[in-house]
């Protein structure tokens, strides 16, 4: 359902004058706004250098460690974390021999594992996911946090539906994935004590017209993203500033594109077409994506769906469109 990349009949080649004339005719959506808190950011600035620490030694995206660390201690408020110094709310398990503590969880007591620092939890919960369970993880790209988030789920690290969708939502909000390429987010002010890793593409050709196809689809003009794309580069193809295309998508400027992802070249609409009024949510899905895959402004999907910028989707989910 919905667009189908290369062959939807909804697809049509857009002369750049038609392109110019329908751009002239739209001003810019406001992307809905999700209010970050303290506490997030304060656990970000406090274990981002550390998260980064273990991606380089064990390709583990620093997006996901953050998210999930951010995820089972409430951001580092649980007394599992303050006391016991477990971000990741590993369990004890027949093979652990180091120091115990015990709460209610799936059963009244259960085992988890007590270690003397935070670093030492982050290094095993590293070599906990390089255990032959999560080990098809490592195929991923080391910077699909998305593929990462649904095979966690899948693979059965959390018992709630939700939990990809909640890490998915959690990198969002907070810009982690600007950590998997040694970057940072906009928002961050905390130490910067690793050097970033990979430096913006740039073109050294200016054009004068668009230079990529164009297509149409629930009456809106949209490109799809090429491999290692960026807004800067369809910003150049395609003649229009890229805080518009970061805006008109609902995302920030610096937000990373896979291949195949839609890109739209002006603002969505405030409602799915006629033929879609609900959508039920499957395991990675998140608002931003739903939003997208029906040409939907984001702050309109959650007022349709009277929800707050805190809702995470889960599987099973009956969302309305319109």
């Amino acid at each position: 359902m919905g667009i189908n990349h290369r062959y939807s009949r909804g697809h049509l080649g857009f002369t750049w004058g038609l392109l110019v004339s329908l751009l002239l005719l739209h001003i810019g959506a406001l992307s809905a706004q999700t209010t970050r808190k303290a506490g997030h950011m304060d656990y970000i600035r406090t274990y981002s250098s550390e998260a980064k620490r273990q991606m380089d030694r064990y390709a583990i995206p620093a997006s996901i460690t953050l998210a999930q660390g951010i995820i089972e201690t409430g951001a580092g408020t649980s007394t599992l974390a303050q006391v016991h110094n477990n971000h990741f709310g590993i369990k004890c398990h027949s093979t652990w021999q180091g120091k115990r503590t015990y709460k209610r969880d799936d059963n009244p007591n259960d085992c988890f594992r007590s270690y003397p620092s935070a670093r030492d939890s982050y290094e095993d919960h590293s070599l906990f996911l390089k255990g032959k369970r999560y080990q098809r993880l490592f195929a991923l790209r080391y910077d699909d946090y998305r593929g990462w988030a649904k095979g966690l789920q899948l693979s059965g690290y959390a018992t709630n539906k939700g939990y990809a969708n909640m890490l998915i939502k959690t990198i969002e909000d907070y810009e982690l994935y600007t950590f998997d390429h040694g970057e940072y987010p906009s928002w961050y002010k905390g130490d910067r004590s690793f050097t970033p890793t990979h430096s913006k593409p740039t073109h050294a050709t200016k054009y004068d017209r668009p230079m990529r196809p164009s297509y149409i689809s629930y009456g809106l003009l949209y490109v799809l993203a090429d491999q290692n794309d960026t807004y800067e580069r369809i910003a150049e193809d395609m003649g229009i500033p890229a805080k518009k295309l970061a805006k008109y998508n609902d995302t920030p400027e610096d937000y990373p594109l896979s291949e195949g992802d839609i890109v739209y070249l002006e603002p969505k609409n405030k409602e799915a077409s006629l033929r879609y009024s609900t959508y039920t949510v499957r395991i990675g899905d998140s608002m931003h994506e739903i939003s997208q895959r029906y040409g939907i402004r984001l702050e309109r999907l959650y007022k349709l769906n009277n929800k707050d910028g805190d809702y995470v989707p889960e599987e099973g989910d009956v969302l309305r469109l319109r």
